[in-house]
Formats: C-alpha cells, sequence, structure tokens
C-alpha cells in the first residue's frame, strides 16, 4: 500500500517528516503509517497543479476523456486489490467494496470520460445583428476534501468531473481512510496522467484541510462531510471568493404508508440503514410508519435486523462490519444514552456485539428505538447502524415528520398510490427522493441536497457545470458600428 503525498506526479514524504497511524477498524491494529501533509505541503500541491493547469485545460477534452476511461480499465484490471484494501481501511464487508464500491468508482470514472468531450456551451438568441454565445471554461486549481466512510467512491464522485472539464486537482482524503485515494494516484500516474493535474495529500482535517479552503491559488473548494465542518468551509473560502460545493449530513426519511409491499420495504429499509453500517449520509435513519402496519412491521424489522450477520469484513459471509473508528464507534453507542434520557425504548441493539472475536474492534450491533419525532435522535446525525421508528396517521403528519429537521438530502417512501407518489415528491423537502426504492446513486444522476446538508451538486451534467463557469462572448456579425446610445 502507498503511504506517501501524491504530489507533481510522485510519491514523496512530508516536508515536516510527520506520519500518522492507519488502523484496521475490525480490531485497531496498524495498517501503515502514512505521511501527514501540512501547510507547506499544501502550497507544494497547489503550485503543481497550477503549473499543470494551462496545458491540461488546453488538451482535447477526447484526451482527457481518454485518460479517464484508461483509469476505469485500470481500476477493475486491480478491482481485488482495491476491494480489500478498502475493506481493511474502512470496515466495509468485502462484499460491498467488491460488488458495489469498486465496480461504482470504475463507473463513475467512465461515465465523465465519456462526457469530458461531450459537455457543450450554447448561442442566446439576443437582438439582430449580433451573436452571443457561452463558453463553459474550468475554474483552474480545485480543492476537494474526501470523507472517511466511502473514500474509494467519493474519490471518483470528486476527481471524475473536474478532470473531465479541465481542471486540476488538489485532494485532501480523511486521515483516517486515505489508502484508496492513494491507490488511484498509483494507478493515474500509470495510465499516463500529466505530473501535477492530481495531487493527493493526506492530512489533518484542522490543518491541511482549513489551509486547502482558504488558499488564494484555489479557485474552488469541494467539501463531503458534517454540516458543521461545511459551514467552517465557507468561512474559510471567503478570502478569495473562491466557488464552495457542499455535500453535507443528512437525516433521511422513509415513510411507509398503509398500501406499501410489505416485503419490498423490509428488505429495501434494512439496506437504506445497515449497509456500510449507517455511515452515509443518505441513510434511511428515520423510519415513519403508518400506524395500521406499525405493529407487524415493527416486529418483522426487528427479527430481520437481529439476523445481520456482524463479525470480519474480510469475511465474504460478513453483512455488516465495523464502524471506521473508535471515536466515531463511541459517538454512535452515546446516542444511546441520549435514546433512554429522552424517553426512547431501545427495541434491538444499543451496544457492541458480545462475541470475543470482535471485542478489539469498533463494532456496534444493529440498533433500532422507538422514539418522538422531536427527540434528539429524530433530529440529530447519528451516522451509525441506528434507525428511529416514527407512526403517522394522515399523509400530511407523514409530510410534517419528514419535513420536520434541518437536513434535506434523501428520503424515500414506499405506497401503490400513483398520485400519493407524486404528490409527495413534489412536497418532500429534499434534494433527492426515491419511491418505493431506497438509497439508488447513478453516476448520470444529480446528488446533492438542500438545508442543512449543503447547496450543488454531484454527478450528471450538474456537476459538469459545478467544475466551470459561464463566459458570455459577444460578436457585431453586421461589423457595423451600432449608434453609441441605440434608440
Amino acid at each position: 500500500m502507498q503511504t506517501q503525498l501524491f504530489i507533481g506526479g510522485r510519491f514523496v514524504p512530508a516536508q515536516s517528516g510527520e506520519t500518522l497511524a492507519v488502523l484496521n477498524p475490525h480490531d485497531n491494529s496498524k495498517l501503515a503509517d502514512i505521511a501527514l501533509a501540512g501547510k507547506a505541503d499544501i502550497d507544494r500541491a497547489v503550485s503543481a497543479a497550477k503549473a499543470a493547469f494551462p496545458a491540461w485545460s488546453r488538451m482535447a477534452a477526447a484526451d482527457r476523456g481518454r485518460l479517464l476511461l484508461k483509469l476505469a480499465d485500470a481500476i477493475e484490471a486491480n478491482a481485488e486489490r482495491l476491494a480489500r484494501l478498502e475493506s481493511l481501511d474502512t470496515g466495509h464487508p468485502i462484499r460491498d467494496t467488491r460488488f458495489l464500491d469498486v465496480p461504482r468508482t470504475a463507473a463513475t470514472f467512465r461515465y465523465f470520460g465519456g462526457m469530458a468531450d461531450k459537455f457543450e456551451g450554447s448561442v442566446i438568441p439576443v437582438e439582430q445583428g449580433f451573436l452571443n454565445y457561452l463558453l463553459r471554461e474550468p475554474v483552474g486549481v480545485v480543492g476537494q476534501v474526501v470523507p472517511w466512510n466511502f473514500p474509494l467512491m467519493f474519490t471518483s464522485w470528486k476527481m471524475a468531473p473536474a478532470l473531465a472539464a479541465g481542471n486540476c486537482v488538489v485532494m485532501k482524503p480523511a486521515e483516517l481512510t486515505p489508502l484508496s485515494s492513494l491507490a488511484i494516484a498509483e494507478l493515474m500516474a500509470e495510465v499516463g496522467f500529466p505530473d501535477g493535474v492530481v495531487n493527493i495529500v493526506p492530512g489533518l482535517g484542522g490543518v491541511a484541510g482549513q489551509y486547502l479552503a482558504e488558499h488564494p491559488d484555489v479557485s474552488k473548494i469541494t467539501f463531503t462531510g458534517s454540516t458543521k465542518i461545511g459551514r467552517e468551509i465557507v468561512r474559510a473560502s471567503a478570502g478569495n471568493l473562491k466557488k464552495v460545493q457542499l455535500e453535507l449530513g443528512g437525516k433521511g426519511a422513509n415513510i411507509v404508508f398503509e398500501d406499501a409491499n410489505l416485503d419490498a420495504v423490509l428488505q429495501g429499509s434494512a439496506f437504506a440503514i445497515f449497509h456500510n453500517q449507517g455511515q452515509a449520509c443518505i441513510a434511511g435513519s428515520r423510519l415513519i410508519v403508518h400506524r395500521s402496519l406499525v405493529d407487524a412491521f415493527t416486529e418483522r424489522f426487528v427479527r430481520l435486523a437481529s439476523s445481520i450477520r456482524v463479525g470480519d469484513p474480510l469475511d465474504p459471509n460478513t453483512e455488516m462490519g465495523p464502524l471506521t473508528s473508535p471515536q466515531h464507534r463511541d459517538r454512535v453507542l452515546a446516542y444511546i444514552d441520549i435514546a433512554r434520557e429522552e424517553g426512547g425504548e431501545i427495541l434491538l441493539g444499543g451496544k457492541p456485539p458480545a462475541h470475543a472475536s470482535l471485542a478489539n474492534g469498533c463494532y456496534v450491533e444493529p440498533t433500532i428505538v422507538r422514539a418522538k419525532p422531536t427527540d434528539r435522535v429524530c433530529q440529530e446525525e447519528v451516522f451509525g447502524p441506528f434507525v428511529t421508528i416514527n407512526t403517522f396517521d394522515t399523509e400530511a403528519e407523514a409530510l410534517a415528520i419528514a419535513n420536520g429537521t434541518e437536513y434535506g438530502l434523501g428520503a424515500g417512501f414506499w405506497t401503490r398510490d400513483l398520485q400519493r407518489a407524486h404528490r409527495l415528491a413534489r412536497d418532500i423537502r429534499s434534494g433527492m427522493v426515491w419511491i418505493n426504492t431506497y438509497k439508488r446513486v447513478n453516476p448520470g444522476s444529480p446528488f446533492g441536497g438542500v438545508g442543512a446538508s449543503g447547496y450543488g451538486r454531484e454527478m450528471g451534467f450538474d456537476v459538469m457545470r459545478e467544475y466551470t463557469q459561464a463566459k458570455s462572448v459577444w460578436v457585431n456579425v453586421d461589423a457595423q458600428t451600432p449608434p453609441w446610445y441605440p434608440r
């Protein structure tokens, strides 16, 4: 595994010589000591990206696209190594990294490799005698801060569209989980990306991340993570008024109506909250169930959740692995105490598993809590295998509960009523809505939120607009000088 910073096309140590231990969340054993980027390293990386930008931005879009397509092929050729590395570093079960994380990463690079030479400008109808057209130009050096929950996948979400649009990148992966991002850097060097186009600098958020957001030569900063840190990113970006794109927290509502297909709901809702141990901003962490169904649903959902196989993420039979760090495990467990203090009822879990083989890891059992919609556990992002159950009687009540938090990232509901489906999709305050499914993503579909969940979009044509700026060009096609003050 690669452990050094990637700057200017080479792997180099941090200028300070500092390193940080990266731990395996299964047993908290040390995987590696990685170079820890400081301000001097960020300066080096930004300088390398700035120097590479003129040639990269003027390269034929099809040639940029070919490099992204070659990278997608290289990711698939190294799929097992990347899957294992991601499972070791994050605790994702190997069945997920093999069949979701790695394929989605390759698919994203491939999608934007194809997009590079298909993102068009436009011609605007203006007054007679003039041609007005828009150019979409890359913004320049882009700073990207990637979270620890899906580091491999988010590397592609951030990097692929930025590069396709002609920008150069300085990426700071989370210090907890940098290994797969550094592995992607190795593959980029192998397939021939020019030096300096991509730079990867693991470092502490309060040092490297903060300085990247402040840096005067960074034209845009994009961040995925908590709402609290997102607000700090906005403040740090003010120095040069750089563009900001934020994908922040969520508190996904998952509504079950009385006419829903209960078998489908059970499976979909389990995936919505327990996939990746609930460490997903779009997790369906609030089940809102019609009163007529709640007893039958809860009994079956508790039984299903209790059957989930929790264990070593490298075991192909494991369905739920550890949380990514001891600090986060303790944070999730603290919400059990909060739930009890507020009168919540713990229906399942709420503690580490009892099996001795898991005692040294960051494990938490699947947890189901009956709570009030206004309780903290229904309002704050727990970010773990922790789901609350609320009840409702009317559609209006369900909508009020769903919209009753500061977040607005993802939400879903289950119904066979077509009119209700379109009505609710319109009225839910959320950047994404899933109907009779949950947590679906695709490189072509915009991903992002409203409110405390941030602004801007990942994926699709929308993200290409995020990584470019419009230039309006006016041409006097008649070559005549109009009166200085046309009447």
